[in-house]
């Protein structure tokens, strides 16, 4: 029997990499000659870095850059197996989780690390990116990227803006001559999982200033300070992005790739699967064993899961998804070529001791799946 295990992380508790070796330990207890294939994957959101790293053959890489608040953080990225490919998490650089809570001011968060990053790829001389910005404790419209890159934001004076969103009120002229030239020859993919536009009531700042810190006053003088920036933008760029579907994820980083850069945004899950190339390797197996750390209604939207799924099902090979937990509107990832779901939950238990044991977890619900599965084989052998 060939088995593909394709799981996305356990957010909290463990990574996509060892899910797969969970299930695999699983799947071996019952089918001892399984052919094990683990391709863990990711939606361009923690844990990205290291699953396609890991899928491929690649290697890491680290580089000290700027971090939200200005401090030096040191950032994982990585280079895929091919040797032309680099992968970055714009989370590494100007996540959310980098700053306490207490300290958390999406008016002076910047992303000038992630740009930093981009830069660090380019150096190593790589013309194709993956860049996830899924988690970012940001909303200064990639402002900070673009200038780690070399685009000048300059205020009445002449005088380049600090950084920060809360800045840009003072952007009277963006200069792009010393924008970094070898981005003309490169291809950037932007893994980007939601499709809010950059400013109004479904921009960067309304619907995610408040989960980075901002107050009600913050939102809207951020909204407004994003509506300024993106008025310059398109003159400078001739490119009117601002209401483009992802413009507003991550702070408006999306909008700034795509201000400044050969930038396509994507489905994370797209990006992921394409760069372990899940297509050719599905079509040898006989199951798929996908899974997440919560299954409910946002599943069914696109997420790692589903899309695993959508391409098994272009081969007829079934789909099961293991989950931390089903939540509301599970069953509609039903509709999505997903053809079983259990959750790796066996009786009553507090979230802090699933997260604890989810090691175990996984692998015992993993075996008792594949129990079903042998029962399920026998009774087709005996019709």
């Amino acid at each position: 029997m060939n088995i593909i295990v394709a799981p996305d992380s356990f957010k909290g508790s463990l990574s996509a990499i060892d899910v797969a070796n969970a299930m695999e330990r699983g799947i071996i207890l019952v089918f001892p000659d399984a052919l094990v294939t683990k391709v863990p994957i990711g939606d361009g959101g923690e844990g990205t870095v290291e699953a396609l790293v890991t899928a491929t053959g690649g290697r890491l890489m680290y580089d000290e850059v700027m971090g939200p608040l200005g401090d030096n953080v040191k950032a994982c990225w990585g280079i895929l197996g091919d040797e032309l490919t680099g992968v970055i998490e714009m989370a590494a650089a100007s996540g959310l989780p980098l700053i306490p809570k207490e300290q958390r001011n999406p008016r002076l968060a910047t992303t000038y690390g992630t740009g930093q990053l981009i830069k660090a790829a380019l150096d190593q001389g790589l013309r194709k990116l993956i860049i996830g910005i899924g988690g970012s404790a940001t909303n200064d419209g990639g402002v900070g990227m673009a200038k780690a890159l070399g685009v000048k934001f300059l205020d009445a004076s002449n005088q380049e803006l600090p950084n920060g969103g809360a800045a840009l009120k003072e952007l009277a002229r963006i200069d792009t001559s010393e924008l970094d030239p070898r981005l003309i020859d490169t291809t950037l993919l932007v893994a980007c999982d939601v499709d809010n536009p950059l400013c109004g009531i479904r921009g960067a700042s309304t619907v995610y200033g408040p989960q980075k810190g901002a107050t009600p006053g913050m939102v809207e003088e951020l909204d407004q300070v994003l509506s300024h920036y993106a008025s310059i933008a398109k003159e400078t760029t001739g490119r009117d992005v601002a209401d483009s579907a992802g413009a507003g994820a991550a702070g408006g980083l999306g909008a700034g790739l795509l201000f400044f850069t050969p930038s396509q945004l994507r489905p994370g899950v797209e990006i992921v699967l394409e760069a372990t190339c899940f297509e050719e390797i599905v079509k040898r197996a006989d199951l798929v064993i996908t899974g997440e750390g919560c299954t409910d209604f946002q599943t069914a939207h696109g997420k790692a899961p589903v899309g695993v799924a959508k391409i098994a099902q272009k081969y007829k090979v079934p789909t099961v998804c293991i989950s931390g937990g089903l939540g509301h509107g599970w069953e509609d990832v039903l509709q999505q070529g997903i053809g079983g779901l259990m959750s790796i939950v066996p009786e009553p238990m507090t979230l802090e001791e699933c997260m604890r044991c989810a090691d175990e977890l996984v692998y015992a619900v993993t075996s008792r799946l594949c129990r079903l599965v042998k029962v399920g084989i026998g009774m087709s052998q005996t019709r």
